[in-house]
């Protein structure tokens, strides 16, 4: 009944974390919009920002340590390896040379900071590369593998992809979330070298969500931020029309009839 009125899972329930405290939240939330800004920056010039233009007096361990927490690390050419579990298999890249021809062919998927005004949460979507339909998706407080299977099999419930293209973070090479999909018989890609463009199209959608969602809504709590995503999230796929998709919606791409020929 809790995880209900909160629009949480379950396991959240029994996540008892020591409060953050309110400057490592305002430390995060701008290193949270730095990277949104700038992926390709890494801890030291974060750092060299935070000091000299935010106010703050933060060493360079310490945003090291906020970015693992957050599950960021700057794009950069070679595999990003900064959340992986080592005790996990790898799968190999699969996507070099391979561009998206229909929809179901490639899903990329990811995780992303989302800030409260007291606190963050997690969220993960499931995106269609070919046709830019965010299929599924959930928040979580924590970056444990719970919240990525329950946004994994809804969407499975909509549609079977080929290919699931991720990055090599502990959640997208735990067995259970690598068993999903095989137990579907969808091919397991993660990001390798050229990491720079292997999920661009999820990239340009956390860019998309915070700066017209997120950070104008300053959300005050959980509840807040289910609401306003999911507000944002179903004009994304419903309504707006994409430019690269001829000025069709991602749903009208996703649920028709299209291929790659019908947009050259």
């Amino acid at each position: 009944m809790q995880a209900d009125l909160l629009t949480l899972n379950c396991t959240s329930l029994y996540y008892k974390p020591v409060p953050p405290s309110p400057i490592e939240i305002a430390i995060k939330h701008e290193i949270d919009r730095i990277y949104t800004n700038d992926p390709y920056m890494g801890s030291r010039p974060i750092t060299v920002i935070l000091n000299r233009d935010k106010g703050f007096s933060v060493s360079r361990p310490t945003v090291q340590k906020y970015m693992r927490e957050m599950g960021i690390a700057a794009i950069s050419p070679g595999p990003n390896l900064s959340r992986r579990n080592h005790e996990h298999k790898v799968y190999p890249y699969l996507l070099r040379g391979v561009t998206a021809s229909h929809p179901n062919h490639i899903w990329g998927t990811d995780i992303t900071y989302i800030p409260l005004r007291k606190g963050w949460l997690y969220l993960v979507a499931f995106m269609d590369w070919f046709s830019r339909f965010v299929v599924a998706w959930e928040l979580d407080y924590t970056l444990e593998v719970d919240f990525v299977l329950e946004a994994l099999n809804r969407a499975l419930q909509t549609g079977k992809p080929e290919i699931v293209n991720s990055d090599q973070g502990s959640q997208f090479t735990s067995q259970r979330y690598t068993r999903a999909l095989l137990d579907n018989e969808v091919k397991i890609s993660m990001d390798g070298r050229g990491r720079a463009m292997d999920n661009i199209f999820t990239e340009r959608l956390w860019r998309t969500v915070k700066y017209q969602e997120v950070y104008i809504n300053d959300y005050a709590n959980p509840c807040e931020a289910r609401i306003g995503l999911t507000r944002f999230l179903d004009k994304y796929n419903n309504y707006r029309p994409h430019q690269s998709l001829n000025y069709l919606t991602p749903a009208e791409v996703y649920y028709g009839n299209y291929t790659l020929k019908d947009f050259e």
